[in-house]
């Protein structure tokens, strides 16, 4: 086990600014994960903590040790890549044992670590097969079998899951976390996949060009974003985002969303435009609200539905329970919990994390 930190972290690849002047601590044991869209800089970084790409500024430390300068091969770290670089012409026993054997390891340990691994992700009975007879599924295990029979100081797996059908995605999501708690090793996994790293982390590093957005753990993340940017990439469906403006002209703040006044919504901002941020299980079908929309579209997903109701406020997604009838075109009203409702400025940014930072300034 081992402690990551990176400490003004930049990587320009030409005039393009990959990764931004990025502070990340990964706690020793950690299942850490970074999340977001292609292109926002999560790849590059994993690559850095590997020594596959060499920073622009920065430094990057293992249990304190600077190895910014050292060589991948010299930071006793394992990659798992999304496209197993397994060696096809060797069965799976000689694939996982080529990281040992290559070392100098003696044979009989490396019969033993190869036992103990291949049992420990269940291909014992594969150990004698050739790579090409396997499927996608067994090969991503003999390459997870390949990284962990080294013992390394840590794991970096970059969309591991990337090729597998949904079946075995969820599947190896188990086995993945599964393995982390029974060898206890630091592991830094990316994926664009947010039901992925809501399944597995400990910690989420949510990025967006370059930087991290926000970095929590799955629930915090989830229930407090920081940013309109984080609210839309967590959850499936997103939370809904719709546009208000706080009248504060009679008295108390109200906000009106779509000439609509909600009365009974808390708003921490006096006047002026503000997003409302409401999560699809927090709004309710209630005939007598003042909202009220047309059904656009039902996904059934067994015990509960997924209805998309548009109306002058925009569109939006909630949940409904699965024995209620609604078709498309159907007229609802729909109303808001109250306490489950988020507030952002015109920036994106969460007026609660506002509130929050000036309230600890003093």
């Amino acid at each position: 086990m081992t402690e990551i930190r990176l400490e003004g972290i930049s990587k320009r690849f030409a005039a393009f600014l990959a990764v931004d002047a990025l502070d990340l601590t990964v706690p020793d044991g950690c299942f850490f994960v970074l999340l977001g869209p292609s292109g926002c800089g999560k790849t590059t970084t994993l690559r850095l903590i590997a020594g596959l790409e060499m920073p622009s500024e920065g430094r990057v430390l293992l249990d304190g040790e600077d190895v910014t300068s050292l060589r991948a091969g010299r930071r006793d770290i394992a990659f798992v890549f999304q496209l197993f670089a397994l060696y096809r012409h060797m069965n799976v026993r000689r694939n996982i044992a080529y990281p040992l054997r290559s070392r100098g390891v003696p044979r009989a340990e490396v019969a033993r670590r190869v036992e103990e691994v291949a049992r420990m992700l269940r291909i014992g009975h594969l150990l004698d097969a050739r790579i090409s007879r396997l499927s996608g599924g067994d090969r991503q295990r003999v390459a997870l079998a390949r990284a962990v029979v080294r013992r390394p100081r840590a794991f970096l797996m970059d969309e591991p899951l990337g090729t597998l059908d949904a079946e075995f995605r969820e599947l190896m999501c188990e086995e993945l976390r599964g393995l982390h708690d029974r060898i206890g090793a630091t592991t830094v996994y990316v994926t664009h996949d947010q039901i992925e790293a809501m399944r597995m982390a400990d910690l989420i590093a949510v990025m967006h060009r370059g930087r991290i957005e926000q970095l929590g753990s799955p629930q915090e993340l989830y229930h407090h974003p920081r940013s309109t940017f984080v609210a839309r990439f967590i959850g499936s469906p997103a939370m809904n985002l719709l546009s208000c403006v706080i009248d504060s002209g009679q008295g108390a703040p109200v906000p009106v969303l779509a000439g609509v006044r909600l009365e009974d919504l808390p708003v921490p901002a006096a006047a002026g435009e503000a997003t409302l941020g409401i999560r699809p299980e927090h709004i309710r079908i209630d005939e007598g609200a003042p909202l009220r929309g047309e059904v656009v579209a039902v996904e059934y997903l067994g015990a509960r539905q997924v209805v998309t109701v548009a109306g002058p406020f925009g569109a939006l997604k909630l949940r409904a329970p699965n024995t209620l009838r609604l078709s498309f075109g159907d007229r609802l009203g729909v109303s808001f919990d109250p306490a489950s409702v988020l507030w952002f400025d015109g920036a994106g940014r969460s007026l609660e994390t506002l509130r929050s930072r000036e309230a600890a300034r003093g």
